[in-house]
């Protein structure tokens, strides 16, 4: 689950993208640095309320609007961001077998700390 500074952040972007619209003019429109900007679009930075009107009203849109949950949940998992995107079957195999191979990682890491947590309270 992604948190509410992501969340807004990611918003924050989109909409800078559909108005073909760069990082620096909306720090420049609300009067932080650049790097402040970065950071706040990174998810480094929390926005507050003033700066989260101030965003909306440079960017022509409700505050709400930024902090809107998407329809559509943004999967977190690379291998399948990707295996919608691929065209190929050969491709589509190759992240089958990454998925697997990283699920089988996975598990093994599991098994292991689990191993270890009772292999401690055995000899504790």
């Amino acid at each position: 689950m992604m948190n509410i500074n992501m969340l807004i952040a990611n918003n924050i972007l989109d909409v800078l993208k559909s108005k073909g619209k760069k990082q620096m003019e909306l720090a420049d429109g609300i009067g932080v640095s650049k790097q402040t900007m970065s950071k706040m679009l990174n998810g480094g930075r929390s926005i507050n309320a003033i700066e989260l009107k101030q965003i909306a009203d440079f960017l022509g849109i409700s505050m709400d609007s930024l902090v809107r949950v998407p329809e559509k949940q943004v999967t977190q998992d690379v291998i399948h961001t990707f295996m919608g995107r691929v065209e190929t079957e050969a491709a589509r195999d190759a992240l089958r077998i990454a998925d697997e191979v990283s699920d089988m990682i996975l598990f093994h890491k599991r098994v292991r700390r689990n191993g270890t947590a009772m292999m401690q309270s055995v000899e504790g």
